[in-house]
């Protein structure tokens, strides 16, 4: 049975390719009740970790493995992945529900997991056309991402046996000095800049609000909605580096991929939705304030720590690139985003007078 291709995805990139065959035979001993012969497509989406669309005939699955070649300390934790899945979508709709791991490289090159398969819109781009005849829909999915982001930082670690996957003490602080190891680990030359701010973050670390959850990377291009309903979100995706610790940390990364009409170059990019529509990221922060009252008057320091993470992570995917261990040409040129996002944070701190 041939299989229709989905919107969603595309045939697997070139060099990309797993061993299929002894994925489906694991797959089908793990998981007997499995039919048909296994086919395979790929979510192109994302710049890191290998998404796959695995298609039996009574069934459709999700994998996802590590990007090829060495790995940056601390991200593509396909272990951590599955530990949060496995058990969060017990208390948390958004969170799909993964089924199996497996630790054996010999299967697939690296750990990998199988997850449910979830059908739905993202936003990563214009506002799309299942989407855009819904009255002031830039206001109402931006707000549906908050009210989610509320509610999964209400949640209690806790009580759903997740406490172990971070150490709230000192979590801010080992993030600030982390990203930095990794920028130098990266790095191809010194920039100035990067260390300065660096310095600036370290001098002024908040003092955590309380303690949640946190999953390191929200934003709207990690969201799916339903096309009918666009006030609440379906599933949130990329769970690799959830941990526990501050939940201001999610709402800076949100605020740092959340561009403004009257911005320039990076944060402002054309293939984002109609920016005059969209709330303004004073706004988004108003909102997350009423609905967990948890102040937020230095959300500015933790939207500079986001740019200045953010620009190690796209010198990380690049310097994949420079080194030969990716041919994917989206990458080739994205050192030149790493200044302006350093300055940028640069800016945000100054805004607070730090």
């Amino acid at each position: 049975m041939t299989h229709s291709i989905p919107s969603d995805t595309i045939p697997v990139r070139f060099g990309e390719d797993l061993d299929w065959p002894r994925i489906e035979a694991h797959l089908k001993t793990e998981m007997p009740e499995l039919e048909g012969a296994m086919e395979v497509l790929q979510f192109p989406r994302g710049h890191a970790n290998l998404t796959y669309l695995l298609q039996f005939s009574n069934r459709e699955l999700v994998l996802r493995r590590p990007p090829f070649g060495p790995l940056a300390p601390g991200g593509h934790d396909m272990a951590r992945e599955y530990n949060v899945l496995s058990c969060l979508w017990r208390y948390f709709d958004r969170a799909p529900r993964a089924y199996l791991f497996c630790e054996d490289e010999s299967v697939a090159g690296a750990p990998f997991f199988i997850m449910e398969r979830r059908t739905g819109v993202v936003i990563d781009g214009p506002m799309p056309d299942e989407l855009v005849h819904h009255p002031e829909v830039e206001r109402r999915v931006s707000m549906a991402l908050i009210e989610a982001m509320a509610e999964f930082h209400s949640l209690d670690p806790g009580e759903m046996g997740l406490m172990d996957l971070g150490k709230p003490d000192g979590f801010v602080q080992r993030q600030v000095s982390g990203w930095n190891k990794r920028w130098h680990l990266a790095k191809e030359d010194d920039l100035a800049l990067f260390d300065q701010v660096h310095q600036r973050l370290e001098r002024s670390i908040p003092e955590p609000s309380r303690i949640s959850l946190v999953h390191n990377d929200l934003g709207l291009h990690n969201c799916q909605f339903d096309p009918a309903d666009p006030d609440r979100i379906k599933s949130f995706f990329d769970w690799d580096m959830t941990t526990v610790g501050d939940p201001l940390i999610d709402l800076g990364t949100l605020l740092n991929y959340w561009p403004e009409h009257d911005d320039d170059c990076l944060r402002n990019r054309k293939e984002n939705p109609d920016l005059t529509k969209m709330p303004r990221r004073i706004d988004m922060v108003r909102r997350y304030s009423e609905l967990t009252g948890v102040e937020v008057e230095l959300a500015k320091w933790y939207e500079a720590f986001a740019l200045w993470k953010t620009a190690v992570v796209v010198q990380q995917i690049y310097i994949r690139y420079a080194r030969g261990q990716t041919d994917d040409e989206r990458f080739a040129h994205m050192d030149q985003d790493v200044p302006h996002l350093v300055g940028l944070a640069s800016d945000a701190l100054e805004d607070i007078g730090l």
